[in-house]
């Protein structure tokens, strides 16, 4: 039986001798074009063996075998169309999709960051001033109270009737006062008319004098008495929060040599933030100064800002106050200390917080990237960058400052560069992937 299927030019038949050969010679050619040709002859090799097998194979039985279409013949007449040439497959290697990003550029200003404490701007230990015993307690433990708030109350009786003793005894000298004053008027009259001796009128008047001293003396006692009965009142001296009460009532507080502590109140707002600072920093930023000293007033314009320890960024913001005029020799640092309004005392006493002071100098045109991007090996810390030819390379930078979630790269990279932010398990240095554009809140 002869083949139904002709060649180009319709110049005879394949006989069935033959087709074995041409089966044989077609697997030959798909293998090698499956081998050599990548992904690309992949496409290409099924393409022609469908072609190859579609021409040689026989027809199912009741079904006719498709007849390849006949080549153009080569004089074809002027104006004819050309049937469409068919398609042709580009391969194009393509890896994982990787999100990246090109470097932030801005100007830094450059900032030490240093770990310290909260510290009350006021802390005061209320005593009993006056002997007595406790009769009332007028706040809750931890109340927070404004400054002149009743706080104690300790026995008082004792020191009214002194006040009112005081205070007859003025009224007694001013009575003698003014007795003496007349007496002195009196006989200075008489000895001048010669009725009375001179010894008498000098008399009165030393009585007179000696009587005002001691008006003057019996007043002093009437202040005494009324600051004496006005510390039996124990008052907040500030606005602050109160600690627990240390003495129940009923207890005798002030006691002759004993300094009996009733309870203690601390000043929350405005609060310090107190760190250390090493020789070196201080080094360095005399360096970025010119080595200028700062004046008081250049001092306590600078801004300090702070964040609690395991939180993120610096929500707190104040002015340095005060530096310490020397270097610890024993821990070779010097004392900074902050001060910040804190009107909703989030910030407490003993508090761990993170303070950052400016360095005195600026990075003009700084390269930021996500702090998230960066890794680290032995090698040191480095960033994924994918290069022109969509190649994954590991670039080893140096670190500057953390600025929210951006990072500040000193060197090791480039404004161009596409770095690697997200996605990091499927760049592997050496790969070759599709990166994907995006901006820092992750849209294209």
């Amino acid at each position: 039986m002869r083949s139904k299927f002709r060649g180009a030019k319709g110049e005879g038949c394949l006989s069935r001798k033959a087709k074995p050969c041409r089966w044989h010679g077609a697997a030959t050619l798909a293998v090698a074009f499956a081998v050599f040709g990548g992904s690309a002859g992949v496409g290409f090799a099924e393409s022609w063996w469908e072609k190859m097998t579609t021409k040689g194979a026989p027809a199912p039985s009741g079904q006719t075998a498709p007849v390849a279409p006949a080549a153009p013949p080569q004089n074809e007449a002027p104006g004819t169309a050309a049937p469409a040439a068919p398609p042709v497959y580009v391969p194009t290697a393509t890896g994982p999709v990787v999100p990246v990003m090109l470097p932030k550029i801005q100007n830094v200003s450059e900032y030490i960051e240093l770990t310290g404490n909260a510290a009350s701007v006021n802390t005061v230990k209320l005593i009993a001033r006056v002997e007595g015993y406790l009769e009332k307690i007028h706040f809750k433990d931890g109340q927070v109270v404004k400054k002149g708030d009743l706080l104690f109350t300790v026995q008082q009786e004792q020191y009214r009737q002194q006040l009112i003793q005081a205070e007859a005894q003025v009224k007694a000298y001013e009575a003698a006062l003014y007795y003496a004053n007349i007496e002195v008027k009196r006989y200075t009259a008489l000895a001048r008319k010669g009725a009375a001796a001179q010894v008498v009128v000098d008399n009165w008047n030393f009585q007179a004098k000696k009587t005002a001293a001691d008006l003057a003396s019996a007043k002093a006692q009437v202040d005494i008495a009324k600051l004496n009965l006005s510390y039996t009142e124990v008052r907040a001296p500030f606005d602050g929060q109160m600690g627990r009460h240390l003495v129940d009532p009923g207890n005798t507080v002030g006691g002759a040599g004993q300094q009996t502590v009733l309870a203690e109140i601390m000043q929350l707002d405005p609060i310090y933030v107190v760190a250390n600072l090493s020789e070196q920093d201080v080094l360095n930023v005399r360096a970025n100064l010119g080595q200028r000293r700062l004046t008081y007033d250049e001092l306590v314009n600078i801004p300090v800002d702070v964040g609690i320890e395991k939180g993120t960024g610096f929500r707190y913001r104040g002015t340095l106050e005060y530096a310490a005029p020397q270097i610890d020799p024993q821990t070779g640092t010097l004392l900074l200390r902050g001060i910040l309004r804190n009107p909703n005392r989030t910030l407490l006493p003993g508090f761990f917080v993170r303070i950052r002071v400016p360095k005195g100098r600026d990075l003009p045109d700084a390269l930021l990237v996500p702090d998230r991007a960066l890794q680290a090996d032995q090698a040191g810390r480095y960033l994924l960058v994918v290069n022109q030819e969509n190649v994954v390379e590991q670039r080893y930078v140096e670190l500057g400052q953390l600025n929210g979630q951006l990072r500040v790269i000193l060197s090791g990279l480039n404004g161009d560069d596409r770095v690697v932010i997200g996605d990091l398990w499927r760049a592997n240095p050496g790969t070759k992937v599709t990166p994907k554009l995006t901006t820092l809140e992750g849209s294209p």
